[in-house]
Parts: C-alpha cells; sequence; structure tokens
C-alpha cells in the first residue's frame, strides 16, 4: 500500500474524514458508497461495487460469471480470453 502521510483522528462518534485532496483523486463524490474491509490488522476502504469485478478485464457487472464458489468471477470478455490462453496452452501441449 502506498502511504499518503495524512493522518487523522476520530471523533467521539467513532468518525473520521476523508481529505479533500484523497476524494478527489479517486472520484469518491457525496454518498458514494464505501466497502469497509479488515486486512489483517488494518482497515481498508474501498468504492463499493454490488457486483464482483471480473479477475481479467477488471469490468463490474451484474452479468458476470462467478464461478468457484464466488472466488473466480469472470466478465463474458474475460471468459473469452481466458478459453483463448487455455486453448493456446493445450495445442502447444499437443505438439
Amino acid at each position: 500500500m502506498k502511504s499518503t502521510g495524512i493522518v487523522r483522528k476520530l471523533d467521539q462518534l467513532g468518525r473520521i474524514v476523508i481529505p479533500k485532496e484523497l476524494r478527489s483523486m479517486l472520484n469518491i463524490e457525496i454518498k458514494t458508497p464505501l466497502a469497509i474491509l479488515i486486512d489483517g490488522d488494518q482497515i481498508v476502504l474501498e468504492k463499493y461495487q454490488p457486483y464482483s469485478a471480473c479477475i481479467i478485464t477488471g469490468e463490474s457487472s451484474d452479468e458476470n460469471l462467478s464461478i468457484a464458489n464466488g472466488s473466480i468471477v469472470l466478465s463474458k470478455e474475460g471468459a473469452e480470453k481466458l478459453i483463448q490462453e487455455l486453448e493456446l496452452k493445450v495445442e502447444r501441449q499437443h505438439r
């Protein structure tokens, strides 16, 4: 992770303000939903996307295919690219 050098304190209600510069840089506007994640002892904020992003293209859509109990998400384009790569690998192995 990249350090910003910015330090903020929690207020009495447990809130923290994300500086305007960071919100602008990351295109976070008023009412942008943020997901709160835990990574070890770190709290991570990220823009909430209701649909998981494709592991190949990064596309987030309700049409994405989720397989392997949700651990692999593919868009149509990502699935096509994956199939092409697999076909190439199989073809090379049969030479």
